[in-house]
C-alpha cells in the first residue's frame, strides 16, 4: 500500500463495539491528528445500539452493515471452531476486519483498528489470536490495536509512518484501571460496563441456534430473531412452536411473525402467550401448539380452552383440553 500523505491527512477505520475500549482507542488515534470514522456490524446475535450511543456521544461518525449472510455462513464451519458455547470469536473478528477491509478498500482508508487488549479475554485476545484474526482478514499488517500496541509487533501502519508508535499504549490484562483515568483525561463520561453482549455466549440461545442449524438445517433470517425470545418447542424436523414468556416476548415475536408462513395462537378469554407456531402447518402440529398455549395461561389442567388461530388473517377458534406445562417438557430446546 503507498503511502505518501501527512499525519492529518491519514484516515482509520475502527471496528466499533460501543465499549469503552473502542471509544478510547479512536480519541487515541483522534489526538495524533488522525482522521477517524467507525464501523460497527449487525447480525441478530449482537446489534449497533451501543455502538450509535459512543457515536453520539463522541461525535465520530459510525458506519452500520448488516452481515447476517455471510456471518451465517461462517457459522457453518469456523475454522478455529467454538468457544465454550456457540460463539466463533476468533472467526467472528476475522470476519469483521474483512468486512471492514472491504470498505477500507473502497473509501480510501489507510488502516484498519479496533480496541482490543491483550489478555483482557484469555482466548480470544491472546497473541496467538490476535494473530489469526489478522492473517484470516485478508489485511495483514492493517490491522492497528493502539491500546496495546507496544506489546505486538509493529505493523505497516506503524513502519509506514502513519501513526506514531511511541504515542500508542502497553495496556494488557484485564484490569480497567488505566481505562478509566484515560475516561477522564478524555471527559468521557458515559460509556457501557464491560461485557459480551454477544448472544453466541449465551447457553441457552446457543442451544436453540444449534437445533436451529443441525436440526431444522434450513431457515431464514427471522427465526434467527425468533431465537431471543419467548420458549421454544421442537415438534418435528422443520416446526417450531414458540411461546411468549411476557408482554414484551409477545411484542417482539409478532415483530417478526410471517401471516404467509406462520400461524399465529392465543387464549379467546384468558390473558397468555402469544404463541407462533411456524414450519409445517399440519392439523396435527396446529393441535399441539393449541394445547402449548392453553398450557401457558391460567386455564387450569382439564378444562376446556378456546383457542385462536390465525392463519393467513383468517382467525378460527379450535378447542383443546388443558394440560400441566411439563407435558411438554421433553419437546422444549
Amino acid at each position: 500500500m503507498k503511502i505518501e500523505e501527512t499525519a492529518s491527512q491519514v484516515k482509520g477505520l475502527g471496528l466499533c463495539s460501543g465499549g469503552l475500549d473502542s471509544i478510547l482507542s479512536a480519541l487515541l488515534l483522534q489526538s495524533q491528528g488522525i482522521d477517524i470514522i467507525w464501523i460497527c456490524f449487525e447480525t441478530p446475535f449482537f446489534s449497533s445500539e451501543s455502538a450509535k450511543k459512543a457515536s453520539c456521544i463522541t461525535g465520530i461518525p459510525l458506519i452500520t452493515l448488516d452481515i447476517t449472510d455471510e456471518y451465517m455462513e461462517m457459522m457453518r464451519n469456523p475454522k478455529a471452531g467454538f468457544g465454550k458455547n456457540m460463539n466463533p470469536c476468533m472467526d467472528c473478528h476475522a470476519l469483521m476486519f474483512s468486512k471492514a477491509g472491504e470498505v477500507l478498500e473502497k473509501k480510501g482508508f489507510h488502516f484498519l483498528f479496533s480496541g482490543e487488549v491483550l489478555g483482557q479475554r484469555p482466548k480470544s485476545q491472546n497473541k496467538n489470536s490476535l494473530r489469526y484474526v489478522e492473517k484470516n482478514s485478508g489485511f495483514d499488517g492493517q490491522i492497528l490495536r493502539p491500546l496495546c500496541a507496544k506489546l505486538l509487533p509493529e505493523t505497516l501502519v506503524e513502519q509506514k509512518g502513519l501513526v506514531d508508535r511511541e504515542k500508542l499504549l502497553d495496556i494488557s490484562g484485564r484490569s480497567r484501571k488505566i481505562q478509566m483515568q484515560m475516561a477522564q483525561d478524555f471527559e468521557i463520561k458515559e460509556y457501557p460496563a464491560p461485557a459480551g453482549g454477544c448472544l453466541l455466549t449465551d447457553k441457552v440461545f446457543s442451544k436453540r441456534l444449534k437445533d436451529l442449524m443441525n436440526v431444522q438445517k434450513v431457515f431464514d433470517k427471522r427465526e434467527l430473531y425468533f431465537l431471543k425470545y419467548g420458549r421454544h418447542f421442537r415438534l418435528d424436523l422443520k416446526t417450531k412452536v414458540i411461546a411468549g414468556r411476557s408482554k414484551d416476548d409477545n411484542k417482539h415475536l409478532l415483530k417478526y411473525f410471517n401471516t404467509d408462513k406462520d400461524i399465529l395462537l392465543k387464549h379467546a378469554e384468558l390473558p397468555g402467550p402469544d404463541v407462533i407456531l411456524t414450519g409445517s402447518l399440519t392439523s396435527k402440529n396446529i393441535q399441539t401448539a393449541a394445547m402449548i398455549c392453553a398450557a401457558y395461561t391460567k386455564s387450569k389442567p382439564g378444562e376446556t380452552a378456546n383457542i385462536k388461530v390465525i392463519k393467513k388473517k383468517k382467525k378460527s377458534i379450535i378447542c383443546v383440553k388443558t394440560t400441566s406445562a411439563l407435558e411438554f417438557k421433553n419437546l422444549m430446546i
